[in-house]
């Protein structure tokens, strides 16, 4: 399962918007902190002042520390309605332990006794600095340096000292280092205290992270200390996140504790690759040292991401868990319930097709380098699956992989390189009308093409695998899926339909069902149903085949061996360079080479009941039991005790198998009943050589009828006999020597020893 790191950074772009509802959160605060100041504020004007002042200052302290102090250059009581104007105001927070120095400052202000409002005329500038230093520092002392304070702007503020509550319908803005911003209306609550942003919340970031983020309205709780934003949408020039809702929950001293965003999270990417994200929920959670970094980040709630590049990925989870390091940097990633990896693999060879990957488990923990991209990943829980699909319209086969658990490494460019499984490591492939072929083994590793597919699963340690009939055996097997071969090594064994095979190597096509051997190949048919009727293979005897290498078919069930080829059943042998065999009908097509003959050893049985080998070589043999006849071509060369026939060709035909009792098996060699020799055929017996265009053999009677050519004998002591038919027996010296018609007379010879 492929996953880039920045494809998991940007599953949560949402993060940034921590640091904008920092910035809110500590506007808000600031803005209360006016407000309370103002509480205090009118009950001052109203009380003390009742005439004209030029220049005075207002201020309350408490335990020789001043709270707050306002600054005037002019206050001017109206009579009508007893309204005080305040000219040239500057008002300073010191808060009761001396933390801040908040100013604010503006031309025009109005006390209205009677409604107890205090109204700004016209804009009102605030400026909000943090003094840790102050309890220490002498009363109303500045802090000994300024950092940045955070300004804001509005006008139309209306405070009423009564009720002590604030707002403003017209736009409020502020600026900070790193960003400014705005709102349209405000309201404060003092008896819930609840400040609401009323609408049009926008936020503006600057330098090298720029953004802006807008919010429809938002509400700031005193207890909790919370900022809740509605529908905020964070957009910068490669990414946009949004929500429903998003939750600011803020520290004693206001700075931002933990974010959390619900209802339809979405995350949007488009640089440097495409990826969308979304849930139900997202929360932050921030640490306080070092200051506004992230701890944890948890998304939950039908958690999907989806990429689109090279290799589209889709990830799917119940909760997904990231841990950070550092500068806000990814070190770990978590996801649980029913997670699932999808991606989409381009081919790892021209010939090869498209595949798509998919990942399922329990839990995934996902192990990344510097933030910057992944190392490992880990599967945990019952029942991990990795489904290799190949793409296209027509595709009816996937091949499933399981094991107890899985271990994914990743190259430096994050691409997945290899995953290992252990223990109970199955692949299965499933195929429309066929059934499964599975093998199992204690362990299996996958290794990938970079960006592309799987180039290989490699299983070790007791490897079986079925398919159907077909089973097999070895210490090691790798799968290549481009072709669907599975090569297996380690003193490989298969059975299949009562044969077994043994080679030093074995190939079988997952797809086809073919299989090949290599390397002192022995296979060994048994469980075979006599044959009656049959010759050479009709026993039920166990037939053995050794070779260099071997290819067997699924159907028809046949199996080529090449290489020193050797058949045999009982004493029926058939060597070659070259044998395919038949299994089902009991055929042997046997091939020549250059160097090496085809050899075929069969009996022959004399009128005393004994039995004598004869071996015949040739270019070429095709033999079906049920016709029990053996056809040779190419320098035919039949040899006995006593006797040695050469032809271009000839078929030899055997006696039919056939038991003394019902019950008893078919068992011995096959015997030759007779045989028919043609082209350029020799016979040579110790005393004589006969020779002709065709030569019919008959076991029984040990009688050899040559034609053809015209036909000829010669002994060494008599001479040469020829007539259009020359009859000879094997044991004596008979000849019986036919004419044609234009020489009718037949002459017997018989030649004393």
């Amino acid at each position: 399962m492929p996953l880039l790191v920045s494809r998991l950074r940007r599953w949560f772009a949402a993060i940034a918007i921590a640091a904008v509802l920092v910035v809110a959160g500590t506007y808000i605060y600031a803005r209360w902190r006016v407000r309370n100041a103002l509480t205090e504020v009118p009950g001052k004007l109203g009380i003390e002042i009742q005439q004209t002042a030029q220049g005075f200052t207002v201020s309350r302290s408490e335990e020789g520390r001043t709270i707050f102090r306002v600054q005037a250059s002019k206050a001017i009581q109206l009579k009508q309605g007893g309204i005080t104007e305040l000219h040239d105001v500057a008002i300073t927070l010191y808060g009761r332990d001396s933390s801040r120095f908040d100013q604010i400052y503006g031309n025009d202000f109005t006390y209205n006794p009677q409604t107890g409002d205090v109204t700004a005329q016209g804009e009102v500038q605030i400026d909000l600095e943090a003094n840790p230093a102050g309890l220490t520092s002498p009363d109303q002392a500045p802090p000994k340096e300024l950092k940045n304070p955070i300004h804001l702007k509005t006008s139309g503020l209306v405070f009423n000292q009564k009720t002590g509550n604030a707002y403003t319908k017209e736009k409020v803005e502020f600026r900070i280092p790193q960003a400014n911003g705005s709102a349209v209306g405000v309201s404060y609550v003092a008896k819930t205290n609840v400040l609401n942003l009323q609408s049009q919340v926008n936020i503006n970031f600057t330098g090298s992270a720029s953004a802006n983020l807008t919010a429809m309205r938002g509400t700031i709780t005193k207890d909790p200390r919370a900022v809740v934003l509605d529908r905020p949408i964070l957009q910068s020039s490669s990414q946009r996140s949004q929500a429903d809702q998003a939750t600011l929950f803020l520290r004693p001293d206001s700075t931002l504790d933990r974010l959390l965003a619900r209802g339809d999270v979405r995350i949007d990417s488009q640089a440097p690759q495409p990826a969308h994200a979304r849930a139900e929920q997202l929360e932050l959670f921030i640490q306080q040292q070092p200051r506004d970094t992230l701890r944890t980040a948890i998304l939950s709630g039908d958690v999907h991401i989806e990429t689109a590049s090279g290799q589209p990925m889709q990830g799917n989870a119940g909760r997904v868990v990231m841990d950070f390091a550092g500068k806000n940097l990814v070190s770990k990633v978590h996801a649980e319930e029913n997670v699932k990896l999808l991606q989409h693999q381009p081919p790892s060879s021209p010939s090869a097709s498209a595949q798509d990957l998919e990942l399922t488990a329990p839990m995934v923990d996902f192990f990344l380098v510097a933030g910057r991209h992944l190392q490992r990943a880990e599967t945990s829980g019952t029942g991990p699956q990795i489904a290799i699909r190949p793409t296209g319209p027509s595709t009816i086969q996937q091949t499933l992989v399981t094991a107890g658990k899985f271990e994914a490494h990743f190259d430096t460019l994050g691409q997945l390189s290899s995953v290992h499984g252990t223990p109970d490591a199955r692949i299965v492939t499933n195929t429309t009308g066929q059934p499964d072929r599975v093998s199992t083994s204690q362990t299996l590793d996958v290794g990938f093409h970079p960006g592309s597919g799987i180039d290989s699963i490699v299983q070790q340690g007791n490897v079986a695998y079925v398919d159907g009939d077909r089973k097999a055996w070895g210490d090691r097997a790798r799968y290549t899926p481009a072709d669907q071969m599975l090569v297996m090594t380690g003193s490989p064994r298969v059975t299949e339909g009562g044969m077994t095979t043994t080679a030093r190597t074995m190939r079988l096509n997952r797809a086809t069902g073919d299989a090949f051997a290599d390397g002192d190949v022995k296979s060994t048919y048994s469980d075979l149903k006599p044959q009656p009727g049959g010759a050479l293979l009709a026993s039920s005897a166990p037939i053995h085949v050794t070779a260099r290498s071997m290819t067997a078919h699924r159907s028809p069930a046949v199996a080529l061996y090449t290489g020193d080829a050797r058949l045999w059943q009982d004493a029926n042998i058939v060597e070659a360079p070259s044998i395919q065999f038949d299994r089902d009908h009991r055929s042997v097509l046997a091939q020549a080479s250059a160097s090496q003959a085809v050899s075929t050893v069969l009996v022959q049985s004399g009128k005393d009941g004994k039995t004598t080998p004869i071996t015949i070589t040739s270019a070429r043999l095709t033999y079906t039991d049920s016709e029990r006849k053996a056809h040779f071509e190419g320098g035919v060369r039949a040899e006995g005790s006593d006797v040695t026939i050469t032809s271009r060709q000839a078929d030899v035909f055997l006696q039919a198998h056939t038991p003394a009792t019902q019950d008893q098996a078919l068992t011995g060699p096959g015997k030759i009943d007779h045989m028919v020799a043609q082209g350029q055929v020799v016979v040579v017996q110790p005393a004589r050589r006969a020779t002709g265009d065709q030569l019919v053999y008959t076991a029984a009677s040990d009688q050899f009828v040559m034609t053809g050519g015209p036909p000829s004998i010669f002994d060494a002591e008599h001479g040469k006999i020829t007539g259009v038919s020359l009859t000879f027996f094997r044991r004596d010296d008979r000849v019986l020597v036919e004419g044609n018609d234009s020489s009718p007379t037949v002459t017997h010879t018989r030649v004393a020893r």
